[in-house]
């Protein structure tokens, strides 16, 4: 730590990082210096944020502003934020890398936004560890890191020593998970109703939209999401899609997961939930139809397969999400 008083977070600025993000969450971190949790006033730390950047060819990352004198020491705690472009490539990564694994072997925090688990991946620590990404780079990330368990409909991870966030937003939630463990439960909750946003406890899957993988080569899988995707999935019996393949059923199932990461009947009811999800919010049938319309005979089983896959109640979800007026 800096000192008995302060807690450093820094805040990395590598290539093409989200510069918005960067200095809101100094603001976040600034705004939680203001509050104190009863009886704990002046024991209370606060936090010091800092940015950090290669500032020569060659050289580590240094420190190049921040908000209150620091000592020689690295940060306690690491964020890569969001990126706006393109993940950061292995080539452009490569200044970072051992300066990231010196930081985390000397007790440093890491923690990463979106994009910013590409560069955390180079460095090679989130291997065999549960990680989350925006929704919509997963697949890549996946290709990129194989070694990595990426479970992009979290929104927040967090193994003690490193916490990776999902979409670009997210940077709220891990902020605030960090303003807790640094400052308090009853910080981060003054500091989240001051700013207007949720405190850590979402899911990315309430918000991600269900993306087929169709680039895999397979022309008889391909065919058969091509057909489901054409009748809603109201028929995911095997023996419908095996024949549609034609293919025997265990070479089906088999080529089927390969090629898409699940089995035909999940791919089928992500599907179907997809399609309930678009009807919950833009129209205004009842669940019961919803449930119906979208090849589920028994709601209750709808209700429960639906809050499965997206974390929400059909009734929850409309009541979030649902188009207004």
């Amino acid at each position: 730590m800096t000192d008995r008083k302060h807690v450093e977070v820094g805040i990395l600025l590598f290539p093409g990082v989200q510069t918005s993000a960067a200095l809101a969450m100094a603001d976040l971190f600034m705004v939680s210096n203001r509050f104190h949790a009863p009886g704990n006033g002046d024991n209370l730390r606060t936090i010091v944020v800092t940015h950090w950047r290669v500032a020569q060819e060659g050289g580590p990352p240094v420190r190049v502003f921040d908000t209150a004198t620091c000592s020689e020491d690295g940060p306690d705690v690491l964020i890569l934020p969001p990126s706006l472009t393109d993940p950061i490539t292995a080539q452009a990564a490569a200044p970072f890398v051992e300066w990231l694994r010196k930081q985390h072997v000397a007790g440093c925090i890491l923690g990463s936004v979106c994009a910013g688990a590409f560069l955390l991946g180079e460095t090679g620590l989130l291997d065999g560890k549960p990680a989350t990404t925006h929704w919509i780079l997963q697949d890549q990330f996946r290709e990129r890191f194989p070694n990595v368990a990426v479970d992009a409909d979290r929104l927040l991870i967090d193994d003690g020593v490193i916490l990776t966030a999902g979409g670009l937003m997210a940077w709220t939630d891990l902020c605030l998970r960090l303003v807790e463990r640094l400052r308090g439960a009853e910080v981060m909750t003054q500091t989240a109703r001051f700013l207007l946003v949720d405190p850590p406890g979402r899911e990315q899957r309430y918000y991600s939209v269900f993306s087929p993988r169709t680039t895999h080569g397979d022309r008889a899988v391909i065919d058969v999401q091509r057909w489901l995707q054409e009748t809603d999935a109201k028929d995911i019996s095997l023996k419908t899609l095996a024949a549609k393949a034609g293919l025997e059923r265990r070479t089906f199932l088999r080529r089927f997961r390969n090629a898409t990461g699940m089995t035909s009947t999940e791919y089928g009811q992500r599907l179907r939930v997809s399609k309930a999800c678009e009807l919950l919010q833009f129209s205004g049938k009842t669940v019961e139809q919803i449930a119906w319309e979208t090849g589920y005979t028994d709601p209750g089983a709808f209700r429960k397969i639906f809050a499965r896959f997206v974390g929400l109640t059909p009734g929850e979800y409309r009541q979030r999400f649902a188009a207004a007026g």
